[in-house]
């Protein structure tokens, strides 16, 4: 570590920096079991796996179809009010990122952005928290891109654009999988597990806060 000390700090935003909350979209606009079904882990509706496929990239209009066809209309209808009200899911920051991310740049860090996101959606969570994207040197987005974490090749492309050393750059998300893809390409993966576990993390690497 002492050849190769931390220059630059990379967030993941959904369950990171901010907190998504499908059941504040949905809650009081829909049948109370119909929205526990879908907030559940095992969600039967496939909300999830339809956001993932727009996260990789493909538009809404290319898969309303399938959840038509896959959901039936009344369900393909709350998937529809669910993303055109996305910003609804997006409530807060969570508690200290922001001071954290400020803390990092005080003290001369890169901030950076690195979110599986859809590109319809993506532009909601700056016009909600502007402050997030003032304090975020750049944010590669896997709907724009067409990569998803955690192939490597979002991670590298990441790392190409943003100018940066694997080995100097710490990767924080909440997902274990993703944080395993960065690991994989040399970065220091951590699991988020909130900010001043975030901050410890940081410490024992060398980072000054």
């Amino acid at each position: 570590m002492a050849n190769s000390p931390i220059t630059d700090v990379i967030f993941d935003f959904c369950g990171v920096l901010l907190d998504w909350n499908t059941r504040a979209c949905l809650e009081g606009k829909f049948p109370d079991d119909v929205v526990a079904a879908i907030c559940a882990p095992d969600d039967p509706h496939g909300f999830f796996h339809y956001e993932d496929r727009m996260d990789a990239g493909e538009d809404f209009a290319d898969i309303y179809p399938d959840v038509v066809r896959e959901q039936g209309e009344d369900i393909a209808q709350i998937f529809k009010y669910y993303i055109d009200h996305y910003a609804d899911a997006l409530p807060r920051t969570l508690p200290g990122m922001v001071e954290l991310l400020a803390d990092l740049k005080a003290h001369g860090y890169g901030v950076w952005g690195l979110t599986n996101w859809s590109h319809e959606t993506f532009h909601l969570a700056f016009e909600k928290f502007p402050r997030i994207e003032q304090l975020l040197d750049g944010t590669v987005v896997s709907g724009v891109e067409k990569m998803h974490k955690p192939n490597a090749d979002i991670y590298e492309l990441a790392l190409k654009r943003f100018g940066l050393k694997a080995e100097q750059c710490v990767f924080f998300d909440d997902t274990a999988k993703n944080v395993v893809g960065a690991n994989e390409v040399g970065i220091h993966g951590v699991l988020f597990e909130g900010a001043i576990a975030a901050r410890d993390s940081l410490t024992q690497l060398g980072v000054r806060l």
